[in-house]
């Protein structure tokens, strides 16, 4: 069990655990333009479902999840949580859920999987819930397309080095980035995270900046305080 200030996370059943990416991008994700429709994409727990939830006043909640384990725990984690009216989560596959699309939405998340590298471990879930091959960028910015609404947002967390592709790709679809902030774990590092949102209108200017997670183990920056401080319990 995970808890937040507002709500709790169960993860027993779910291979990929709660990790700062999705903490990030659940907080991060712009909700600027009050969004009344969320969909997250492979929720997993539902963490990042349920930090929108928190967040905005959005009326409508979908998540996506094709992992039955993993499905089985967010509906769990949606019923327990102070917004279980305005949540709800289909255990489909991406491919399905857009055959016959009957919602558009106001904000689009995703911390997809993402190691295309060719190591795979022994465990097959975690796998899933881990690698590209089961859900691959371009699929993911197809469905984005196709689901946002006009003056929708997109927001994803994914590895820095795949951002350049990733926006080449989203502009194929006239998707175009408004938002990006790199992130790095403490000053020397690397930067090893990008958070990326997107628009349908092309914008002459990004607003881009940089968010260092700590400068020594435990010792948190101002920014990712600032970030995080509606949710973790410590901060």
């Amino acid at each position: 069990m995970f808890t937040f200030k507002q709500f709790s996370v169960k993860q027993d059943k779910t291979a990929m655990k709660i990790g700062t990416d999705g903490v990030l991008l659940g907080a991060w994700a712009p909700i600027e333009n009050n969004p009344f429709s969320v969909l997250d994409i492979g929720t997993g727990t539902g963490i990042i479902a349920l930090m929108l939830s928190q967040r905005s006043n959005a009326q409508q909640i979908d998540a996506l999840e094709i992992d039955e384990d993993a499905y089985e725990q967010a509906v769990d984690n949606f019923e327990n949580s102070p917004w279980g009216d305005r949540l709800f989560c289909f255990h489909a596959g991406l491919d399905e859920f857009v055959e016959e699309p009957e919602d558009e939405y106001d904000l689009i998340v995703s911390n997809p999987p993402f190691y295309t590298e060719d190591y795979k471990s022994e465990n097959g879930q975690r796998d899933l819930a881990r690698f590209a091959d089961a859900m691959p960028f371009e699929d993911l910015i197809e469905a984005a397309d196709l689901l946002l609404s006009e003056n929708g947002v997109f927001a994803v967390i994914i590895p820095f080095k795949e951002e350049e592709n990733f926006i080449a790709l989203a502009k194929e679809y006239e998707l175009y980035p408004i938002k990006i902030t790199r992130v790095k774990g403490t000053p020397t590092t690397e930067i090893k995270r990008s958070l990326l949102a997107f628009c349908r209108n092309e914008n002459a200017t990004i607003l881009t900046n940089e968010l260092i997670i700590e400068t020594a183990r435990h010792v948190y920056t101002p920014e990712y305080i600032e970030l995080t401080k509606d949710f973790y319990l410590k901060m």
